[in-house]
């Protein structure tokens, strides 16, 4: 077990696994609220007052929405897998160590999270705050699956360039709040007694379409600026990437507004966020300052020592 956790493919191995995961569960949690079954399973952290998994009498209710929480064990055991391997290969991979500490605990904070909300009759606000933390994750993911991979050739991207990583992050994070009061004010609540913000789903829609415009322009033009610099191909991969997958959520988006939002449309366009976000972090850690390695600072001290 020691040799299997001691190789680099198993680090990065369950770093991927834990990304695709965490979309995963995303994805499957929009499935549990887009059939109605948000409260298939009434009480947490039993399913019901007397059972801890679901009856025959919650019907496919109780079945989708206790599926989905048992996802989130098998989410938990590719985080551990993932922390002991980092903790294994901590001299070599420290940051990494660090990367799955907190998906481990975020997992754990977003169970909690989801009880909250169960509890609170899912309430839209708290939905948001689920869904939202598990962008957090993603973030934590991706970043946990880069640190597990060979270092890129060194590139020093321009502080303007720099600062447009961030702000496109912002922008991004800023569409993804939108997009939970659009989905807080429109029909798709997860059950019939769950309430709604009462915002205007379609003014709601064209504030987070407004949003959705500035980032795709924002993504345009560091590609253009990247590519005119001549940054390397992992970079300018990176940005364009990114713009791909904006422009594809943005085809599902006017597919799912023009169409009364079929949910199998709806879950191609959670999907689809998830990418973006994902694309986004991405692009954030390819143009971000680098960091020192700790053989570099060992080396730079040890020639002024």
């Amino acid at each position: 077990m020691n040799d299997w956790l001691d190789r680099d493919s198993t680090l990065r191995g369950s770093a991927l696994a834990l990304l695709i995961a965490n979309i995963g569960i995303v994805c499957t949690g929009g499935l549990v609220r887009l059939t109605g079954s948000g409260l298939g399973c009434p009480t947490w952290p039993r399913c019901t007052d007397e059972s801890y998994v679901t009856t025959a009498a919650m019907g496919y209710h109780g079945v989708i929405e206790f599926g989905n929480r048992t996802l989130t064990f098998v989410l938990s055991a590719f985080a551990v897998v993932a922390l002991a391997a980092a903790w294994r290969q901590r001299r070599k991979a420290g940051t990494a160590l660090r990367g799955a500490v907190w998906v481990l605990a975020g997992i754990a904070a977003q169970g909690v999270l989801g009880g909250i909300t169960v509890r609170m009759a899912l309430n839209p606000w708290t939905v948001a705050a689920h869904f939202l933390l598990s962008m957090v994750l993603i973030a934590i993911a991706v970043v946990f699956w880069q640190r597990t991979r060979p270092e890129p050739p060194r590139w020093t991207a321009p502080r303007a360039i720099q600062t447009a990583g961030v702000l496109i992050t912002a922008v991004s994070a800023a569409t993804l709040v939108l997009g939970t009061v659009v989905t807080g004010s429109g029909p798709h609540s997860g059950d019939t007694r769950a309430s709604r913000t009462g915002f205007d789903p379609e003014a709601m829609s064209q504030l987070h379409a407004d949003v959705v415009f500035v980032l795709v322009g924002l993504s345009i033009a560091v590609w253009f600026g990247l590519r005119a610099l001549g940054a390397p191909l992992r970079v300018t991969r990176a940005a364009a990437l990114l713009v791909l997958a904006e422009l594809a959520q943005g085809v599902v988006g006017f597919v799912q507004y023009f169409n009364g939002l079929p949910w199998p449309v709806v879950i191609a366009h959670m999907l689809g966020a998830c990418l973006v976000w994902t694309a986004t972090i991405n692009l954030l850690l390819a143009v971000r300052p680098r960091r020192v390695q700790a053989a570099e600072r060992d080396h730079s001290l040890a020639s002024t020592a």
